[in-house]
């Protein structure tokens, strides 16, 4: 067994052959680079029985030589992967099942019966790959770099695979990420957490796809330093997860729920105080803002059961694909797991901010919480239309409200937080409306804000944290 560490990034053709004569590359290659067809053919129950334990079985045919692999549940961020891997070189083109034994095998799959494993989809492809080495910091690297292009196959349908995978041989994981991200700052590459095995199951039942990560195992005194750390590891999974399967199904549920996640993202880097200082969310905060001011203003238009509704939907998937075509998207987040992997915002950290960083989730929450009502500016039942632009300016602090609320609220310390949640949500909705609506429909709007802003501050949880 030996434990597979490897990033994958989605590219053209195009960006291929770029990639086979890339300086950096090529000024790191061991030998020429070397190329040939791969077969592979999976492996599952009829019900999909290994695909739900999340591990793949593979039998590849590379030139004459045939290898029976394992791979397990493993952890994706940003398209890099950590999961547990076994090969066997067999000599023939047949399961072993003798091999599958408690060594490798699921514990939860104990009782499958092996004999009822049949083929299920193949991933064939032309894979050029080259071994590159170098040295970072008194340390050897070696990166397997390979170059994917083919399909995934099933009796059904196809997808094609266009990919560069770049897979550590030597040396630590963070070193993959710093490659990835100087080739993401230059070519329109995109991190993809799926796997070829995922792709396959997908071209079954597009809702095979698990959108939604293990959830972080937050406890009242998780330290927030902790918290920082799983909650943008999460978020940043979130957004990479929804933008495959966008990128896939082109849903419009999909692109509201990708537009959502970045606006929550966002929010984390402004709710940590100088546990998270401003100096280190820099580099997130503009782009993350571009992209929301690009997706936000689509989505509110999206809803709309019209023409121009329609509209705005075909120009989320024409805005979508024309951030992908740019460098931008990749060196966002690729830097944003480099960025995790290195835990950088705890670097040249102030002591206040290590303060706050010790501090535990229940406390940090009351405060954080209690500093955001405490400022929000409220409709009241007197308040006139000339007041709409200074509610309109409370949209980030009632995003930031909504993050917080939507992951944490369990341990928030008043009375009802669930109620809380809810009723700021649609307060938040309302305000979001009022730029996209009519004239004629802006009285009833302003009425309904009003009476949402009364029954906001109604709330013994608002009158908790205000006092």
């Amino acid at each position: 067994m030996v434990k597979e560490t490897e990033i994958k990034l989605r590219a053209s053709a195009e960006v291929l052959k770029v990639l086979r004569a890339h300086p950096l590359l090529n000024e790191r290659r061991q030998g020429e680079w070397q190329s040939g067809p791969l077969y592979n053919q999976y492996y599952d129950t009829a019900d999909r029985d290994l695909a739900g334990a999340r591990v793949a079985l593979r039998l590849r045919r590379d030139g004459d030589t045939y290898i029976q692999t394992l791979k397990s549940r493993g952890q994706s961020v940003a398209g890099l992967s950590e999961r547990n891997e076994w090969d066997w070189y067999l000599k023939s083109d047949a399961l072993d099942l003798s091999l599958l034994d408690d060594n490798c095998w699921p514990a939860e799959l104990a009782e499958l019966d092996k004999q009822t494993l049949q083929p299920v989809f193949t991933t064939d492809f032309q894979r050029t790959r080259a071994l590159l080495r170098w040295e970072r910091e008194g340390e050897i690297v070696e990166v397997e770099a390979a170059l994917d292009e083919g399909e995934v196959r099933t009796d059904s349908g196809s997808e094609p695979i266009s990919e560069l995978e770049l897979e550590v041989r030597q040396g630590p994981a963070v070193a993959l990420l710093e490659l990835a991200h100087t080739l993401t700052q230059e070519l329109p590459l995109m991190p993809c957490d799926i796997s070829k095995a995922e792709r396959g199951y997908r071209l079954f039942d597009a809702r095979s796809f698990n959108l939604r990560l293990d959830q972080p195992q937050w406890q009242a005194d998780t330290p927030v330093d902790e918290v920082i750390a799983e909650l943008v590891s999460q978020l940043l999974g979130r957004v990479q997860r929804l933008a495959e399967q966008y990128r896939y199904a082109h849903q419009w549920k999909l692109f509201r729920e990708l537009t959502g996640a970045l606006a929550q993202l966002r929010s984390a880097f402004a709710v940590f105080d100088l546990a998270l200082p401003r100096s280190a969310a820099s580099p997130f905060v503009g782009p993350l803002d571009t992209l929301l001011a690009a997706f936000q203003p689509l989505v509110l238009a999206g809803w709309a059961d019209d023409v121009e509704g329609e509209a705005a939907r075909r120009a989320a998937e024409a805005e979508f694909d024309r951030q992908l075509e740019q460098p931008g998207w990749g060196a966002l987040f690729v830097e944003l797991a480099l960025w995790l992997q290195q835990r950088r915002w705890t670097q040249n950290r102030p002591p206040r901010g290590d303060r706050v960083a010790n501090l535990t989730l229940e406390r940090w929450l009351l405060a954080a919480t209690g500093k955001e009502i405490q400022e929000l500016r409220v409709p009241h039942n007197n308040d006139s239309e000339h007041m709409v632009s200074e509610w309109l300016d409370q949209l980030p602090r009632l995003g930031r409200l909504h993050m917080l609320l939507a992951q944490f609220r369990q341990w928030l310390e008043v009375s009802e937080p669930d109620r809380l949640f809810g009723e700021l949500n649609k307060l938040q909705a309302l305000l979001e409306q009022y730029p996209q609506i009519d004239a004629e429909q802006r009285e009833p709007l302003l009425a309904a804000l009003r009476k949402q802003g009364v029954r906001v501050r109604r709330l013994n949880a608002w009158r908790e944290l205000n006092s």
